[in-house]
C-alpha cells in the first residue's frame, strides 16, 4: 500500500472524541482498534523499509561508498516525510475502512 497516497494528516489533529466513539460506543476500544492498526501499520512500513534498504547492504563497505549511496538516503527520506502509523491508522477508522470484529460477543444471545 502506498501510504504517502492516503490522506492522512503529516501533523497531529485535534479530534472530537464523540466521532471517535460513534461506531463502538466506547472510546477505550476505540482507541485499542486504532492503535493496534496503527502497530500493524508500522510493522509493515519497517518491513518494506528493510527490504528496499536490503538491496544496498555491502559487508565491505568503503569510505566513498557510504558518502556515494544517494539512493538509500532518498528512500530513508521518503519513509521519514510519511504520516505516523498512528495518523494512518486514526485516519483509516475515521473512514471506516478498518475491519474490526468482538469474539466474545459473538457468541452471546441478544438481550430481548
Amino acid at each position: 500500500m502506498d501510504y504517502k497516497k492516503s490522506k492522512a494528516p503529516v501533523n497531529t489533529v485535534t479530534r472530537n472524541i464523540m466521532d471517535l466513539c460513534d461506531e463502538t460506543g466506547n472510546i477505550y476500544e476505540s482507541v485499542a482498534i486504532i492503535s493496534k492498526r496503527a502497530n500493524q501499520i508500522s510493522a509493515q512500513i519497517k518491513e518494506d523499509l528493510s527490504k528496499k534498504l536490503a538491496e544496498f547492504a555491502s559487508y565491505n563497505d568503503t569510505l566513498e561508498e557510504v558518502f556515494e549511496n544517494r539512493e538509500q538516503i532518498e528512500i530513508s527520506r521518503y519513509y521519514e516525510k510519511l504520516p505516523k502509523p498512528s495518523l494512518l491508522a486514526t485516519q483509516e477508522f475515521v473512514e471506516d475502512r478498518v475491519y474490526w470484529r468482538e469474539p466474545q460477543r459473538e457468541g452471546q444471545k441478544p438481550v430481548e
